[in-house]
């Protein structure tokens, strides 16, 4: 029994510190594209009180964040601290540096949404098509769907260049980005409506693709990517509680609560 037990440690191992091929990257790269591609096509998301389902995948997202992604964030703390330390002979403040970038991410998002929500307040406008596809909306439109481009090529670099090597670390992320790219999608479709079903989808879809095929082409120092992956943090959990908080959208705390316990559970166990 010890010797199955050794045996299936060492194959666990194995898995776990395995690079994936870049095939096997690009294609979770076109899976998260196709999230934006065809998540309008999931007509059952669209309903009041909130479909169960995005709440689920909000709670799945904050789950990565917090079991996977600040304990990350913490040994990314660590790093920078010791290797500024070693080179500036300097450490005040320097283990707060990885901190107040996610929450730097979390107040450029919110920061973000407000200027979406400001100019939407009074237009109306649907998911296809309406009102709320002004002409003088133009401009905030390019700046809340560019920065989630921006905000997408980030994550389609970090699929290449992770914290967590290896094809299991690498799954779980494409799982929480995957589901996180549902609730953002839902979002900007009520925000822009037609306008982001023409442009903005396919703008998304292709950032992610091309982080991707940038993170084949460019390795960057270990504590950019540090600073990368703590961004991201404090985005994420902005971006899913924008979507869940709102009374109007009468979420469902249940399968939010359902979604973090069993994305926690994954996490614990792999």
């Amino acid at each position: 029994m010890d010797r199955v037990s050794a045996v299936a440690a060492i194959v666990d191992s194995s898995v776990r510190t395995q690079e994936p091929s870049a095939l096997f990257v690009l294609a979770l790269a076109l899976g998260l594209a196709a999230v934006h591609l065809f998540g309008g096509r999931l007509r059952f998301l669209d309903v009041v009180p909130r479909s169960r389902w995005l709440s689920f995948a909000g709670g799945a997202s904050v789950a990565y964040v917090f079991v996977h992604v600040l304990p990350e964030v913490e040994r990314a703390a660590e790093r920078f601290e010791r290797t500024v330390t070693e080179v500036t002979g300097v450490a005040l403040f320097v283990e707060y540096h990885v901190y107040l970038l996610a929450l730097v991410g979390f107040v450029t998002f919110y920061g973000l949404e407000r200027l979406a929500a400001g100019s939407r307040d009074g237009q109306g406008g649907d998911r296809e098509g309406g009102p709320g596809n002004r002409e003088d909306d133009a401009g905030v439109f390019w700046v809340h769907v560019g920065s989630f481009a921006v905000y997408n090529a980030l994550i389609g670099y970090l699929l290449v260049h992770r914290e967590d090597p290896g094809v299991t670390g690498l799954f779980l992320f494409f799982t929480a980005m995957a589901l996180h790219f549902f609730v953002n999608d839902y979002g900007l479709r009520d925000h822009h409506g037609g306008v982001y079903h023409r442009w903005g989808r396919w703008m998304l879809a292709a950032a992610v693709v091309g982080g991707t095929l940038i993170g084949f082409l460019v390795e960057v120092n270990e504590l950019l990517v540090d600073a990368l992956f703590s961004f991201l943090a404090g985005s994420v959990i902005l971006n899913v509680i924008k979507e869940e908080l709102p009374e109007g959208r009468q979420s469902r705390f249940w399968a939010f609560a359902l979604g973090a316990a069993l994305y926690t559970g994954v996490l614990v166990l792999l």
